[in-house]
């Protein structure tokens, strides 16, 4: 373990083995993906693409373009101006160079939190698998996973002004950014907080209308919202997606709740340990709430599938460095890495995964059981009690 955590030497300096890891397998499946023949490894980077492309042209965003890419774009018109820099290069250096900005972005976000350089390490390790996953489908996930950190370390920071900028780039991108809300209640600039998030809305809402046009831009936002309505009821009957709890307790349980009634059961168990007023300072509350809020994202969203996961593997990560260690914790970390990160990958027999994970949302089981420890500890926990050095 002291090797993992000491690094390899660089010069005269040393290079943590996590970082090394973490890039080595960014770049390899950056790499496997642009050099697939006829652009079938960068499809989703082309639909990325096409936003800027067609707001530029005031063409219709959620359209289909065959002649372009397969499937559809659902990510709100405001990302036409965060591919921008991207879509407008060569389509292999653009798509290579958006992978490793996505990897970086997690990368720096994971170095900023409040925890010891080793526990940064052990988060990177922990969601190392997941992120390649992402980068293997050219996914925007690792970055929003950045944005969600970023939003929570801001705020611990108190730079309430610049978190407000990444909760508002979140929501008006792909809308996990709303999580952030949540951060309101450990600020200690409140006020701040919230004309900030205002002026960021504002801002970035209108923002894409430099390069298109302002009419043309209010109605893709409705668009939008058309889209992601279609998307949620196609969601919950394929496999490749809707790997929530909702699937959970349909396929493994055999008991049938409306999905109204889980989400509202899932907030109210996000909405309890906001109650307690005392242990809002405390920054293992904090840390285990943000965990919570990272895996409670992927697990109750329609939209979940493999590379949406990690965002949820880096709440892992975070649970796990905020736990006092025992054979349960270590246990429950295994299963998490076992069934969650490599489930999907070509490491489990395609017909386990085929007939067994995918159909029965298995990788989101041991997320599951995290968040319902994470969401106990919350309520029940005096973390004015606990060592706060993390």
């Amino acid at each position: 373990m002291n090797f993992f955590m000491s690094g390899l030497p660089l010069g005269k300096k040393r290079i943590s083995f996590a970082a090394v890891c973490w890039f080595l397998l960014a770049i390899i499946a950056a790499v496997i993906q642009v050099s697939k023949r006829d652009g079938l490894g960068i499809n989703n980077y082309l639909i990325f693409k096409g936003v800027f492309w067609h707001a530029y042209h005031s063409l219709d965003l959620y359209a289909a373009y065959p002649a372009e890419y397969g499937d559809i774009n659902h990510y709100g018109p405001f990302f036409s101006v965060i591919i921008a820099p991207f879509a407008v290069l060569p389509d292999k250096i653009g798509c290579f160079l958006w992978c490793m900005a996505n990897a970086a972005f997690l990368y720096y976000a994971v170095r900023r939190l409040p925890v010891s350089y080793r526990n940064k390490n052990i988060i990177l390790l922990i969601g190392a698998v997941e992120m390649m996953t992402s980068i293997h489908n050219v996914q925007f996930n690792p970055m929003i996973t950045a944005w969600i950190l970023f939003s929570y370390i801001l705020v611990y920071e108190e730079k309430d002004f610049w978190a407000a900028l990444f909760i508002a780039a979140g929501i008006l991108t792909k809308l996990y950014g709303i999580v952030g809300l949540a951060f309101f209640f450990f600020s200690n600039r409140k006020t701040v907080f919230l004309l900030s998030l205002v002026f960021w809305l504002g801002a970035f809402f209108c923002l894409p209308m430099v390069f298109s046009s302002a009419s043309f831009i209010i109605r893709s936002y409705k668009d939008w919202y058309h889209a992601l309505s279609d998307k949620n009821q196609l969601n919950a009957d394929s496999p490749m997606q809707g790997m929530t709890v909702m699937r959970i307790i349909k396929k493994i349980l055999r008991v049938y709740i409306a999905d109204l009634y889980v989400l509202s059961a899932a907030a109210l168990f996000y909405l309890l340990p906001l109650l307690r007023f005392r242990q809002l300072r405390e920054i293992k509350f904090q840390l285990s709430y943000l965990a919570m809020l990272l895996i409670g994202t992927v697990i109750f969203s329609s939209s979940a599938e493999s590379a949406t996961f990690v965002i949820a593997m880096t709440g892992v990560g975070i649970w796990y460095i905020t736990q006092d260690k025992n054979i349960w914790v270590h246990l429950l970390l295994a299963f998490a890495i076992l069934f969650t990160s490599l489930s999907t990958t070509d490491l489990f027999p395609g017909h386990i995964k085929v007939e067994y994970v995918r159909p029965y949302a298995l990788k989101a089981v041991p997320c599951l059981l995290v968040w319902i420890c994470l969401g106990y500890h919350l309520i029940t926990k005096n973390f004015a009690l606990r060592p706060a050095n993390t």
